[in-house]
């Protein structure tokens, strides 16, 4: 008889398929261990992730840190996005997760967060002018401040392709 027919094959195949599925899990970082527990940016008292080590050469970037590149990928792609009835809730509050995930790759990389100077000021205004508000509401209230931080780093990081490509 074919082996995918067979209840013992049946069997075999389903614990093959879930081991094979918990080790490509297994490489994965769950995203709220390396967030605030507030969803925000890295603030004044985090610590720093990038701070060098005591022999002044810099730290890898922790375990499962996302990379500036990937951040900024995720940043452009909602260059193309608007606010529209019925999306605008999605679109902003996508915006905004993505300028964070930028922050917090920002502040993970191994160059440090002063090399993005520029950028995690932006962010940092940004998180001041909401007030750590993160709701639909305060969201559309600051929907051209979300947008403008967003061009402006974008643009910023056109002039510096080295921390992307």
């Amino acid at each position: 008889m074919f082996f995918g027919f067979t209840v013992r094959g049946t069997a075999v195949l389903a614990v093959a398929l879930a081991g094979f599925a918990v080790s490509c899990d297994a490489d994965r970082a769950p995203a709220a261990a390396t967030a605030p527990a507030d969803g925000g940016a890295l603030g004044p008292s985090d610590p720093n992730p990038s701070a060098p080590s005591p022999t002044g050469a810099p730290t890898p970037p922790a375990a499962g840190a996302e990379l500036v590149r990937d951040a900024f990928a995720g940043l452009q792609a909602t260059l193309d996005d608007s606010c529209t009835p019925g999306n605008c809730a999605y679109v902003l509050g996508r915006l905004d997760d993505e300028l964070h995930s930028m922050d917090r790759a920002m502040k993970a990389d191994p160059k440090g967060p002063g090399h993005f100077p520029e950028p995690i000021a932006l962010i940092a205004k940004l998180d001041q002018e909401l007030g750590g508000d993160r709701s639909t509401p305060n969201l559309e209230k600051h929907k051209s401040l979300l947008v403008g931080t967003r061009d402006r780093i974008n643009t910023w990081m056109q002039g510096h392709p080295d921390d992307y490509r």
